[in-house]
């Protein structure tokens, strides 16, 4: 497999995230609904449109007994090694931990491993933290981290991570807590990496002893988080334990128990928040936003985000095969009245595939100097009715693949429709259930025949090449077939550079690169919801929560 491949799979980012079903008359699309915002530090172009960002919600008065969360959806499985999605990852970041640590803020910090180093370009060192302890009560070693890194790159394994490792030549154990890793050839986000689902680290006699069982609801997980696994009733909840000998007294759970409720549709998750039925909840539906804001029964808060909404194009053979009719598309795509019909304003029109905060290797004035060199696409239907019209492609049929699966989704496929029409195209949505809309992203079949699908788009390292590179030529998630070779020749620069000036460089000319030609086309950026009930606080609204433990900080109101 290349070098370049992408670094993560597609399963989480190609899902659409909640499950209610709402229907929407295409005439009320674009109608601004209004959404009071929380004051003059909002973001947004007005106060009916404003939001602000929560690096962290009050501290805990004390510790709470318990506390109960909901979840849009049962996970599959408990396995690190098939956990990409948001229910079992939520789930896992207070159960399971990485030999490193994705912080809220989006930095990186040691964790299992206490420190590492790179004596080579392809050699890294772990020295593994003494003293853990497992949930059962058995010691951690180099044998155990040896062991879970291994099994992500055991074909028999299926690992949805195993292309995050795809440079691994060997893991070793060189010494009683020490593990060597060598790569085949340099990888500048391999070592990142082991702060997400591809660095967890699991009991090699628990792996041993599970096989096939291992993370379903009979065997659970055994691992060194804050909480240990409990219970799981299929269908309905999933619980979780403190645990009293966990190593990192600054992440000692504040809560006995979490548990976790399956609230499928959204409105009884909604429901649930008003009537203190459940604590809280992460991916608030964006159509409750203003109610939520002025309930008494608890508090909405906005956090850091790396996802950002786009189309994909899926197929270059059609008339959206020419770079001028998409960039005419995106042109015409009233992005702003999106923003302002599907999630109340709660988000700012994308300019790029990636959140500005994946840009942080670079000093501010680089990273001034490469959003200024983005191509931009204002909202301007004539002009771009006039580039499709240069491109000879009037009154060609695209289809637009979909699924009733929330309020946005459905108004987002409108605006891309009435955007295609607006430039002479002859738009054809075609709305397929969620479980066949999933397979958009796994079955190059699904695909046949569909121009342009929806996908809300995470990154799971802070670096803009965990997005490009699923651009790449020969990367699973290139869904169209793009294929550039300056493209191509940037990404890989970037994943063999390890000073940060070059790969941010690298970096850039990729993004360039891709903002220019469009195989993808970004519609907008939102920021993390959470809602916490009036009985607990302390949370750190982040994307992070997919990896960092964020349960344990979740304590007593007052």
């Amino acid at each position: 497999m290349s070098p370049a491949t992408s670094g993560t799979p597609p399963r989480r980012r190609g899902g659409i995230r909640t499950t209610a079903t709402v229907a929407l008359a295409a005439a009320a699309l674009l109608v601004t609904t209004a959404c009071t915002g929380p004051g003059p530090t909002g973001r947004g172009k007005d106060a009916a449109t404003a939001f602000q960002l929560t690096d962290r919600t009050p501290a805990p008065a004390g510790d709470v007994d318990s506390f109960t969360w909901s979840i849009y959806a049962e996970p599959t499985t408990l396995d690190y090694a098939h956990a990409y999605d948001f229910p079992p990852n939520q789930i896992l970041a207070n159960v399971c931990e990485s030999l490193l640590r994705w912080n809220p803020d989006l930095t990186t910090s040691p964790n299992l491993a206490t420190s590492y180093t790179n004596p080579t370009p392809t050699t890294w060192v772990y020295q593994i933290r003494p003293g853990v302890r497992f949930h059962d009560g058995t010691t951690l070693t180099a044998d155990d981290v040896v062991a879970s890194l291994r099994r992500n790159l055991d074909p028999q394994t299926a690992s949805v991570w195993a292309n995050s490792l795809r440079n691994v030549k060997s893991v070793d154990r060189t010494g009683p807590l020490e593990v060597t890793v060598i790569l085949s050839r340099p990888d500048s986000t391999f070592n990142k990496y082991l702060a997400a689902g591809p660095g967890t680290v699991e009991s090699a006699a628990t792996i041993a002893a599970s096989g096939n069982d291992y993370g379903n609801p009979r065997t659970g997980v055994n691992c060194t988080g804050p909480f240990s696994f409990g219970s799981w009733t299929s269908g309905q909840s999933l619980t979780l334990k403190r645990f009293d000998d966990y190593w990192n007294p600054a992440l000692r759970a504040r809560a006995g128990q979490v548990k976790f409720v399956f609230l499928a549709d959204a409105t009884t998750r909604v429901d649930a928040f008003r009537s203190g039925e459940v604590d809280g909840g992460w991916m608030v539906p964006a159509d409750a936003y203003a109610g939520l804001r002025h309930t008494k029964a608890g508090t909405l808060y906005f956090g850091r985000n790396t996802t950002v909404a786009d189309e994909v194009v899926s197929n270059l053979k059609g008339p959206l095969g020419d770079a001028r009719v998409r960039r005419a598309l995106l042109m015409a795509i009233d992005r702003e009245g999106i923003l302002k019909a599907g999630v109340g304003g709660v988000g700012e029109v994308a300019h790029s595939l990636v959140t500005d905060n994946l840009w942080t290797d670079a000093p501010g004035a680089t990273r001034e100097a490469i959003r200024r060199d983005l191509p931009r696409y204002p909202y301007d239907p004539a002009k771009a009715k006039a580039l499709a019209a240069e491109a000879g492609v009037n009154g060609q049929k695209i289809v637009i693949a979909t699924s009733p699966l929330d309020s946005q989704t459905t108004i987002i496929t409108q605006a891309v429709a009435q955007a295609a029409t607006a430039i002479g195209l002859k738009p054809q949505i075609d709305s397929v259930s969620a479980e066949k809309y999933s397979t958009l992203f796994t079955d190059p079949a699904a695909r046949e025949g569909v121009d342009l699908f929806l996908t809300f788009w995470n990154t799971s390292i802070t670096d803009p090449l965990d997005m490009y590179g699923v651009l790449r030529s020969d990367a699973f998630s290139n869904y169209g077939g793009w294929s550039d070779p300056a493209f191509d020749a940037a990404v890989d620069r970037a994943v063999a550079a390890h000073d940060p000036a070059e790969h941010t460089a690298a970096n850039a000319e990729a993004q360039r690169i891709a903002l220019r030609e469009l195989p993808w086309l970004p519609l907008y950026t939102q920021p993390v919801s959470v809602f916490l009930g009036k009985r607990i606080t302390g949370v750190q609204p982040s994307i992070a929560y997919l990896y960092y433990p964020w349960a344990a900080e979740i304590g007593a109101s007052g």
